[in-house]
């Protein structure tokens, strides 16, 4: 534990100084202090920490694992009549904890800070936003509709808007505007140059006007940048924002449940990288503890490179999500498996 620690200490060192030469350009161009840099890396190192948790605890389990061997330490142990399970039991208790710990902080505590986190990329590190998507289409319930031609994020205002409520296949209600206006102070819009259709029995009615304000189940903030939202999103807002895109049949659904399983199979990563990291620099070997650290460095490589091969095909909607964040689980675990029956005990 007190390795793994050190281990995450060192590396976030290293890419705290990588990340600050990266950004100090812009940091210095918008003439920012040292406070509200400060501020951003107190919230921007528990995020990096947690998403490489299962790596530094892969890494720490090497090193000192090889250490262990190259001491003849693992040998006097298993020689004295101490089973290989029972060895690797400590390595699963810290495992656990670990895993938990590192849960918990993804699931409830993390998302709070990051919140802070991604408003200062946007502010400062992002280009400025701007909503381009044409043609939207959204479902407010399950028989309305609404559509938009456009959106302008800067002002405010939607283009060619239509709101429709439809029983089966038939149109019951339709009403239409020019464009519909943000009213910050009111918190409802404002609709131009509309026209309200319906019908009574066999007769068709039809109102328009210049201006009406009206409240819909849309708000401005849905067109706002939606940059890594999903990180300030805990698991409970995660499964609400999820169904939410679904009910109005959004096409960027993936992105979200990746995250949320992504999630959910950490604590099971660490457990299996953490026992593969035993059962790889158990034996002691010639060349000392460097090759069993170097072995562990090119294993959590392949690591990282399925993940995100398997993470950016789910996102895109080729894999589903959940079994792609299993896939580089199930690839090492059955990796471990083997290597566990061949490791000398």
């Amino acid at each position: 534990m007190v390795t793994f620690f050190f281990v995450v200490f060192i590396l976030m060192l290293i890419i705290v100084v990588i990340d600050i030469t990266e950004k100090m350009e812009k940091f210095v161009s918008n003439d920012l202090g040292f406070v509200e840099v400060f501020a951003y890396y107190m919230d921007y190192v528990p995020f990096i920490a947690s998403m490489i948790t299962p790596l530094t605890s892969f890494i720490a389990t090497v090193y000192i694992t090889a250490r262990m061997a190259g001491h003849t330490e693992i040998v006097a142990m298993l020689s004295s009549g101490m089973s290989f399970k029972r060895m690797m039991l400590p390595y699963v208790l810290g495992a656990i904890v670990i895993g938990g710990l590192n849960f918990y902080l993804t699931g409830w505590i993390i998302p709070e800070s990051n919140r802070d986190k991604l408003e200062f990329e946007i502010k400062y590190l992002e280009k400025p936003f701007v909503y381009s998507e044409r043609d939207v289409h959204l479902q407010e319930a399950s028989n309305i509709y609404l559509y938009l031609r456009g959106y302008n994020n800067n002002t405010n205002v939607g283009h060619q808007f239509t709101l429709e409520r439809v029983n089966g296949t038939t149109l019951e209600e339709k009403f239409s505007a020019r464009s519909i206006v943000w009213k910050e102070e009111e918190q409802k819009w404002t609709a131009k140059n509309w026209r309200h259709w319906t019908m009574e029995g066999e007769k068709e009615v039809v109102t328009t006007g210049q201006e009406l304000d009206t409240v819909l189940a849309i708000h401005p903030k849905e067109f706002s940048s939606d940059y890594r939202q999903y990180d300030a999103m805990t698991l409970t807002q995660l499964d609400e924002y999820i169904e939410k895109l679904k009910e109005r049949g959004a096409g960027n659904i993936a992105v979200y449940e990746v995250e949320k399983f992504v999630r959910f199979t950490s604590p099971f990563t660490v457990l299996i990288l953490t026992l593969m990291g035993v059962i790889v620099a158990s034996r002691k070997s010639r060349g000392g503890t460097g090759f069993r650290i170097a072995l562990g460095f090119l294993l959590s490589f392949i690591f990282i490179l399925c993940f995100i091969l398997t993470k950016s095909i789910a996102e895109v909607g080729d894999l589903d999500p959940m079994l792609s964040v299993w896939i580089p689980n199930i690839i090492f675990g059955s990796v471990a498996l083997f290597m566990y029956k061949n490791v000398p005990k």
